[in-house]
Order: structure tokens, then sequence, then C-alpha cells
């Protein structure tokens, strides 16, 4: 996750693409091209106009105040030089570069300032909020009950606001309870209902046996935030400590994967149900399914950061195929060939938070 700089000193300008350098080159070497045809040039007339982009370009990719206020003077130093190579043009023509050069001087450097500042203060804001979603998604442990556990959390490119994506894991009196969600909304009120969901889910999956009712209870407690327009998706299961076959609550979250012998299938929703928040549309009513998870069966639960990442094409990150073919691994072993894969086919950038719960039972 990116973090705020220190407040000694200005943000960091984030690197230029290649193009955009190139055009800036380019500029820098007309620019020298136009000082120096004028020095060799008629005396008659003179390109001491042209100046006044040296601010302007210095002020691009920078978020000191400095350089642009050095070039500018730089720049402002050349036109003597100039009307000196160029007696015969009016003194009022390089008084007009002057004054030109030094009011675009002030304002690219106030520009650059003015950037500087909105940027670490959204730095600033962005920390607070990386700051809380770290607090809530706590470590998990390697093991809980008969499942053995690793999770990976990818933060989107610096240019994304933070998201809601949640995950947690809990060994329970009715087995180990698994959740998986991604809250409607960026920035502190989308950590803030995160935050309402996995407080309410680690407490009520201790005492509820029904796993739907967690569900519903999870769904009331987001019911008594003050009226906004978000709502979680999420997928909750439950996998018991006997043999008995695991459970799926799907409130409109993508559908958990299910690897068996090299082969993988979604465990599917007979009937769609709405994210939770929204559970009223449908008079509050919510079912699970039992799905079979056997003793060397694989889970991957994970958030639509995963599968909405693109490769240079525009093409989707296909989540069910590069899974089949990943040889037979452990949990952590196989989250991180996963994660290395995403980014690689993402070019290492991703355009939303992701997260990815993966999950194999060992007896």
């Amino acid at each position: 996750m990116m973090l705020a700089p220190g407040r000694d000193r200005p943000p960091e300008a984030s690197r230029l693409p290649h193009r955009a350098r190139r055009l800036v080159v380019a500029a820098y070497v007309l620019l020298a091209a136009s000082v120096a045809t004028d020095l060799a040039t008629n005396p008659q007339w003179t390109l001491s106009p042209v100046l006044a982009t040296a601010p302007v370009l210095a002020s691009i990719g920078t978020r000191r105040a400095r350089v642009p206020l050095a070039a500018g003077l730089l720049a402002l130093a050349l036109v003597p030089l100039l009307a000196r190579a160029d007696p015969d043009v009016s003194l009022a023509v390089h008084l007009t570069s002057g004054f030109t050069i030094l009011t675009i001087t002030s304002v690219s450097t106030a520009n650059v300032v003015l950037v500087a500042t909105r940027e670490h203060e959204l730095l600033q804001s962005r920390s607070v909020a990386e700051a809380a979603q770290r607090t809530l998604l706590r470590p998990l442990p390697e093991r809980i009950g008969t499942l053995r556990v690793a999770v990976r959390y990818l933060a989107a490119a610096a240019e994304a606001r933070v998201g809601g994506d949640l995950y947690a894991a809990l060994a329970t009196p009715f087995g180990t309870r698994l959740i998986i969600g991604d809250v409607r909304g960026k920035g502190l009120s989308a950590v803030d209902a995160a935050a309402d969901v996995l407080g309410t889910f680690r407490e009520v999956a201790q005492v509820e046996a029904d796993l739907a009712t967690v569900a519903r209870r999870i769904d009331a407690a987001l019911g008594r935030r003050p009226p906004s327009e978000e709502f979680v998706t999420a997928a909750l299961v439950g996998v018991p400590d006997d043999d008995g076959p695991a459970e799926l609550v799907n409130c409109g979250h993508l559908p958990p994967l299910l690897r068996r012998a090299g082969t993988v299938t979604e465990v599917e929703t007979p009937v769609p149900q709405p994210p939770l928040g929204l559970l009223h549309l449908i008079g509050g009513l919510c079912d699970g399914q039992k799905f079979v998870f056997e003793r060397g069966d694989l889970l991957v639960l994970y958030t639509d950061g995963v599968t909405e990442a693109r490769d240079a094409s525009g093409v989707f990150y296909p989540l069910s195929e590069r899974l089949a073919r990943l040889p037979e691994l452990a949990p952590d072993a196989m989250a991180d060939r996963l994660v290395a894969d995403l980014l690689s086919y993402a070019g290492d950038e991703l355009s939303d938070d992701a997260a990815l719960l993966v999950v194999r039972r060992e007896q």
C-alpha cells in the first residue's frame, strides 16, 4: 500500500509515461534549437518569446516548486543575451518576452505548489483509511479447524482509492466459518462499512448455528447504519469439523471456485440472492446450500479485483482457467502462484483492490 510522504518533503511525482517523456524531451530540444538559431541568424528578428515555455516544461512531472522557478530565472537571464544578439529588434519585444517569462514562471510555480499540496492531503487521507483497513483485516493462522488457510490482499494502483474488500476466518462451535466480501464504494466510508460487517460476523458466527442467520444478522447491522447507497457483496462458507458437507451462503458475491483432482468448478447458488444491506428486497430472507468439500479439495474465494484485472488487450483475468493449470500445491504456495500470475497478467498494476482466500480441507 502507498504511504503518505513525510512532512519534511513534498510528495514524489509519478513517473511520466514513456511517450510523454519523449514529447517533453522533444520540446526541450526545440527550445534549445530556437535559442541557438536566434543567436546564429539575422539580428533583425528574435525568438526570445519562446523562452516562456521553459518554466512550463520544467513543471511537468515535478512536485518541487524550485524546479520551474529555476527554469524561469534561467530563461529570463537569456533574454538580455538574445537582445544583445539582435540589436535591430525593438527593445519592447524583449521586455515583453521578459515579463511573459516572469508571469508564466509564477503561474507554473504556483501550480506545482497547489498540486503538491493537494496530493499530500490525498495521501494523508488515504494512509488513514489504509491504516484502518489493515487493523480490520487481521492476519489469519495457517491452520483453522480442519482447514489449511492462506490469504492475500493486493492494494490497487496508487491512483485508485482505498477499497472495501474484507475477509475473515474463525473457529467456532459449529466448525470453521469464512467470509469474503466487497463493499460498494471507496475510502473511509467503505472501510467503516467493512468494520460493521466483520465485527458482526466475528460476534454472531460464534453463537448462531445457522449460517443463513449469520448473514441475516449482518444485513440487519448494515440496515442500522445511516442511510446510504452502500451494500456489501459477500460469500459466507461454513465447514464442519466432521466429514459432513460444507455450506455456502452467497449474497450477491462471485461464486467460490472448488478445485478437485485438477478440475475447477464454480460453487453456484441456485437462486441468486441480493447483497448484504439489500436483503429487505426479498423480505429479509436468504438461504444456504450444501456442497461437497472433501479432504484434499481446494476452495478459492476472491473479490472482483481479481477477475476484473485486465491484460494489455483489455481481456479479464481468467481465474478459473489459471487455477486449473497450476500444479497441486499447499494453500500458501497456491496463493503466491496466483498472485504472481495475476500481477504478471495485469502488468503489475491493478485498478481495484483484490483479495484471495485459499483453503484446503485436511481431514
